[in-house]
């Protein structure tokens, strides 16, 4: 039979017809390959224009829609004077724009598993990756100096579909890597760089490649080459795909694996950036080099390292860090230990906090932390959950004195804004607004604009969205096997003057996509107001293993077809990158309604703010520190009840409270030109004061500013004289550490807190001297804390005093303090001693500590 490959009849031979576009083209192809076009809006004009619909018919990949071009079709654009006209002047800012001066500062190695940078690249499976794609964006516009390093997935994460009884489908196709902005790294003798790993006893072989957002480049690993054995080759076939050992050994593949990339093409990093736990491993293969290189010690080498590496993580719940059992890793991780010159038992307890329990696992995050000076959240609220989550690690510090700290996520600006509010923004906020973002001076001016202007793009822009949500739902729903008649009854209901409300995400089950359905009666009631049309617009995938993310789906599809929310309440397949800029740009309102405290960040509401999108959501993640009033609305921050369900039922009264008593009443209160004043109050407060606040260059400046530079300064310092400085404060840490238990506590003079009352206003005066032994007076600090306890089991940190040393006396010191209460109450305090040194970063550096 024609086509079956197994039948050897046919006399077959490939052939592949290489495209060749027109002298007068070849600048598409150039702005092809790079991910530039994706986020200047006249450049992705420009490929729009080369025929209606057709980008999208390729998947908003340019290289495939140029490659289809006929030779017709090819001859029509170079006749075409203004086509012509656009690609020379779109062609000339991007060569204005890469030209720019190279990139200055200390060199960022950045490392992440995913990349969200443009739909037809299936680097990415959500938030995670996004966030890293819009941080690479925004690096490029600044031009700063940072090169990144993930993984090349031959399918990436999975294409959803949704069958005619609301199952989710995991699709997964192919990328054709040949229609990809990809490009391979060669040596100086032209041949393709590869480098390997040992995973198992087995080498496996990865090639190196190059994508070039913008400015910057991002090398990816790809090991489906034929250098590999099949279950090898697979390793970079799917994201987040596999059983727990294929997700260390892509782990392995991207910490080790990566560094060795880095070195292989000559890139020496100042600064190493761990964007979540999965590249972990490469604090351990950067000790392995600094030791067998250098010819440090092992302590050494730790000071080095740690002194240069920055963790970021982002997650908020303790079974969210990836682990791995010490069974599976001995296969993939002894070899450390002829690297290091340790034990196996040193090497697992790096990841654990009881490094004597043989059954506890070992945490990528905490190999992280334990390799990195500085750590960090994605939100002000995640910092925090993040210190309580991580204080095991440092028992004798408050979560509160722990040095993890926090950079709120945010979302690149000019790859979210719609073009009609871009534009729009140009003219209202004058020259020099987008290059300065963050001032909110430029935002202020949303205030002087006419409402009817404002509306004019809301309405626009919905308009856009519910055009689309009809063509893809037909699409959909006939391919399911829908009714034609239920089609065209739920397409036909969408009214453009309908309040559309938006909820699109991972469909894990802490996000509580269905809480807006606990109450289907009240809900009901509000949807079918004919008076107040309502839309309710659901989009997101659940992991394939996530069953009860899958059954929300199937619960959410299943009640569109209800006939009290047919055409009220839509469910649409497939999320993506080009569906998001949709929705968050189309909707009216954002809603988001996670479990307390468990959504570490969030950005899919930021990028709703930047189109004048109004938020709905609990007081969690990011809107913490977004929520204005006036500008979108706010579930509490905190539960009332401990029972879940109870607490799951007071936030969906409440939605519905606050939906049926202000913000329906607020959207329709419109005057004789339709317009609500009250409702375009909103816009532009949510416009003026939340999104200069969610811009990426504000954290772009955040990680600067509060992380980079400080490593930077750091590592000179332990770097200094030929890492002279890194060998002499690991003497001094080892000679404090032999003499620590020998310190005595000689005397110990407080006030008489036992018997007596202290009344307020009265000095507490109190005394410690110690034999520090050989040590000095400098090498040790004393410190008061006060403490109110909350319960039996949590003590809230009121106050830190830090004692004067006096003269040392041969090995005695006296250490004083003479304070004044500021408040009256019950309280608890101690006497801490810990180790002091000026090239001590954090406490947490030298964990050492003694309460008195």
């Amino acid at each position: 039979m024609v086509g079956n490959l197994t039948d050897n009849r046919l006399k077959l031979k490939r052939i592949f017809v290489e495209p060749n576009l027109p002298e007068g083209l070849k600048p598409l192809m150039e702005l092809a390959h790079n991910l530039w076009w994706s986020w200047d809006h006249e450049a992705t004009a420009l490929f729009k224009s080369i025929g209606e619909g057709l980008l999208e018919k390729h998947n908003f990949n340019p290289i495939a829609l140029l490659d289809n071009l006929t030779i017709e079709n090819a001859n029509e654009l170079v006749a075409n004077k203004t086509f012509m006209k656009n690609m020379k002047e779109v062609y000339a800012r991007f060569n204005d724009y890469i030209g720019a001066p190279a990139p200055k500062g200390p060199k960022v190695a950045y490392f992440c598993m995913e990349y969200g940078l443009q739909q037809s690249l299936r680097l990415y499976s959500g938030g995670l990756g996004v966030l890293a794609g819009d941080y690479l964006k925004e690096v490029s516009d600044r031009n700063y100096n940072l090169v990144a390093v993930g993984l090349l997935y031959r399918y990436g994460y999975f294409q959803q579909g949704i069958t005619l009884q609301g199952e989710q489908q995991h699709i997964m196709d192919a990328a054709k890597f040949t229609q990809l902005p990809l490009n391979p790294v060669r040596d100086a003798n032209n041949e393709w760089i590869k480098i390997h790993i040992n995973l198992a006893g087995r080498t496996v072989w990865a090639k190196v490649w190059e994508l070039k957002v913008g400015r910057m480049s991002l090398f990816l690993l790809d090991t489906d080459i034929d250098d590999n054995r099949w279950e090898d080759r697979s390793l970079t076939h799917q994201l987040y795909g596999g059983d727990n050992e294929h997700r260390l050994k892509q782990e392995l593949l991207l910490g080790v694996g990566g560094l060795r990339a880095l070195k292989a093409m000559g890139v020496d990093a100042d600064l190493y950036h761990l964007n979540e736990g999965h590249a972990a491993f490469l604090g351990l293969e950067r000790l392995r080099n600094y030791i067998k290189e250098k010819g440090l010690s092992l302590e050494s080498a730790l000071e080095v390292v740690r002194s240069t590496q920055l963790f970021t993580t982002h997650t908020p719940v303790p079974a969210g860090h990836d682990s791995f059992s010490e069974s599976l890793l001995r296969d993939y991780l002894y070899e450390y230990t002829y690297a290091l010159d340790i034990s196996w038992e040193r090497l697992v307890a790096i990841g654990r906090v009881n490094p004597t329990n043989p059954a506890e696992p070992f945490s990528v995050s905490h190999l992280a932390i334990r390799t990195c000076q500085e750590v960090n959240g994605v939100s002000r609220l995640h910092g925090e959950v993040s210190r309580k989550m991580f204080v095991e690690l440092n028992p004798d510090y408050h979560y509160s004195e722990s040095n993890i700290g926090h950079v709120t996520n945010s979302v690149h600006f000019p790859t979210w804004v719609a073009q009609e509010w871009l534009e729009f923004y140009r003219k209202q906020f004058g020259k020099g607004f987008e290059d300065n973002q963050v001032d909110k001076k430029y935002w202020a001016k949303i205030h002087q604009a006419p409402a009817s202007d404002i509306m004019a793009i809301r309405n626009k822009l919905k308009a856009r969205l519910l055009h689309w949500v009809r063509e893809s739902l037909n699409t959909d729903y006939m391919r399911r096997g829908e009714n034609p008649r239920a089609i065209f009854e739920i397409t036909n209901s969408l009214r453009e003057d309908a309040l559309v409300i938006g909820f699109a995400r991972r469909f894990a089950t802490y996000k509580r996509a269905t809480l807006l359905f606990s109450n289907e009666k009240r809900l009901a009631e509000i949807v079918n107001n004919t008076d107040r049309p309502i839309i309710f617009l659901f989009a997101g995938k659940a992991h394939p293993a996530d069953k009860f993310g899958q059954e929300f789906i199937r619960l959410i599809y299943n009640t569109t077809k209800n006939p009290l929310f047919k055409g009220k309440v839509i469910f649409l397949e497939n999320y993506s990158m080009e569906m998001a800029k949709l929705l968050v740009q189309g909707v009216d309102i954002w809603l988001n309604n996670p479990t307390r405290p468990q959504e570490a960040s969030g950005t899919s509401g930021m990028k709703a703010v930047m189109n004048g999108v109004m938020n709905f959501s609990v007081l969690d993640g990011w809107w913490c520190e977004g929520y204005r009033p006036g500008a979108g609305w706010a579930l509490p921050e905190h539960d009332t009840y401990k029972d879940t369900a109870l607490q799951n039922e007071l936030d969906a009264e409440t939605i519905y409270n606050i939906l049926e008593n202000d913000i329906i009443p607020t959207y329709y209160d419109r005057d004789q030109n339709g317009i609500s004043e009250r409702w375009v109050s909103h816009i532009k407060n949510t416009i003026a004061d939340i999104a200069p606040q969610f811009v990426m260059g504000r954290m772009l400046d955040d990680y600067h500013n509060n992380f980079y530079s400080k490593l930077h300064e750091s590592s000179q310092r332990i770097k200094g004289e030929k890492l002279k400085h890194a060998t002499e404060l690991v003497a001094w840490k080892n000679r404090v550490r032999r003499i620590w238990d020998a310190i005595e506590l000689l005397d110990l003079q407080t006030p008489d807190t036992f018997n007596h009352s202290l009344p307020l206003g009265q000095r507490f005066k109190a005394s410690v001297q110690l034999n520090i032994q050989e040590l000095h007076s400098e090498d040790i600090g004393v410190e008061l804390v006060f403490f109110r306890r909350k319960s039996e089991t949590e003590l809230d940190l009121l106050s830190v005093h830090a004692l004067t040393a006096g003269k040392q006396s041969g090995t005695d010191v006296t250490y004083t303090c003479d304070i004044v209460p500021t408040e009256s109450g019950v309280f608890e305090y101690g006497f801490r001693m810990f180790p002091k040194h000026p090239m001590l970063v954090h406490r947490q550096d030298f964990g050492l500590v003694r309460w008195l």
